[in-house]
């Protein structure tokens, strides 16, 4: 957290709203990355395309902050069975809670809905307690 600044919060934030907005507008959708992804591997819909240009844009944006300004903190090493096991773990709670944090907490409770207030909390806190109870297991 080196190259926080205030004013690159509130342009991530206003970027973020932003691209959350023209999606509505443009497509009528709200801006849940599990669920675009998810819409990629269901049977019978036509609407791939958007799907593939948001996520390559996500993935795509992240590279080119990497490529010009690397990693804003250092990432901590983990073992692959870990990864695969967390990478589980949070596809099966974004189906258990019909969206993810993007969809619930920033599509969610910008249009005031108390479902996605409680989702959000409940993400947090969950993410928060694992955190913790990780960190006490296994030390790092």
């Amino acid at each position: 957290m080196d190259n926080f600044t205030p004013a690159s919060a509130l342009l991530g934030g206003l970027l973020i709203g932003l691209s959350t907005t023209l999606l509505l507008i443009a497509n009528g959708r709200l801006a849940g990355i599990s669920g675009i992804a998810f819409g990629l591997s269901s049977s019978g819909r036509n609407d791939t395309a958007w799907r593939w240009y948001f996520l390559t844009g996500l993935i795509a944006g992240a590279g080119a902050h990497v490529m010009y300004f690397g990693l804003p903190f250092e990432m901590p090493q983990r073992e692959l069975p870990l990864l695969l096991i967390a990478g589980f773990v949070v596809g099966f709670g974004t189906r258990l809670g019909n969206g993810c944090t993007s969809g619930h907490g920033v599509c969610g409770i910008g249009r005031l809905s108390r479902r996605s207030l409680v989702a959000t909390a409940v993400f947090l806190t969950t993410g928060v307690a694992t955190v913790w109870f990780t960190t006490q297991l296994t030390g790092a």
